[in-house]
């Protein structure tokens, strides 16, 4: 499983191009223009299969409609997240002075569901607080997996809960449901550099079970 980190966008949201042995490809928030992302895969003679948005904000799906318009894929949103793709106000790009409407194939996803992208499986973690429709992807390949987190968690951090949506203890119960989750796990999230889950878990002053002791 190949992995590829493309900061996008005014904010330099990270989006990640992930691909197999036999180039079967998706694309994890396209926040911004997708030219670069276009010239890899087409000169790695991918094959984009779908866009997952990890949440529903602007600075995550500014590049949709180019990534849609060229390889007239589906984008997949947790269904809670799903009307926001169209609507400007709630996307926040309308704050921002523009307005980014995603109205291409929509497949709506619910927590627990499984995505197979050619021999890479990709499980659906529904991780509200950040937005109601905020998921976590896990992806696995041969043995390899790592966890697209979005905006849920952050190196040594966490999303922000104070924009429309925002919800610090659904975003607490989110991180509760995650300690099931290996501490080797490589996390790669939506802003700023990899971690691991074991890290977070030690170190994050957010993480509800540091904040808990006594």
């Amino acid at each position: 499983m190949k992995v590829m980190r493309f900061p996008l966008g005014a904010l330099f949201a990270n989006g990640y191009l992930v691909y197999d042995e036999d180039g079967n490809a998706f694309f994890v928030d396209p926040g911004g223009d997708p030219d670069d992302v276009i010239a890899v895969i087409e000169g790695n003679s991918l094959e984009l299969k779908i866009i997952l948005l990890t949440h529903g904000h602007v600075d995550h799906i500014a590049g949709v409609k180019a990534l849609q318009d060229r390889y007239d894929c589906p984008v997949a949103v947790h269904e809670d997240d799903s009307g926001m793709l169209a609507n400007p106000m709630k996307n926040l790009s309308q704050f921002a002075g523009e307005s980014v409407k995603v109205d291409g194939r929509v497949k709506p996803l619910s927590d627990g569901e499984s995505i197979n992208i050619g021999s890479i499986l990709i499980r659906v973690i529904h991780t509200p607080g950040h937005t109601p429709g905020s998921v976590c992807y896990r992806a696995s390949h041969e043995g390899e997996e790592v966890l697209f987190s979005g905006d849920t968690i952050f190196a040594l951090s966490v999303g922000r809960t104070d924009l429309p949506g925002g919800d610090f203890a659904a975003l607490e119960s989110s991180l509760r449901k995650l300690d099931y989750l290996p501490d080797d796990l490589k996390v790669l999230p939506g802003h700023g550099p990899e971690t691991t889950l074991g890290r977070e878990r030690r170190e994050n002053p957010f993480w509800p079970r540091k904040r808990d002791v006594r």
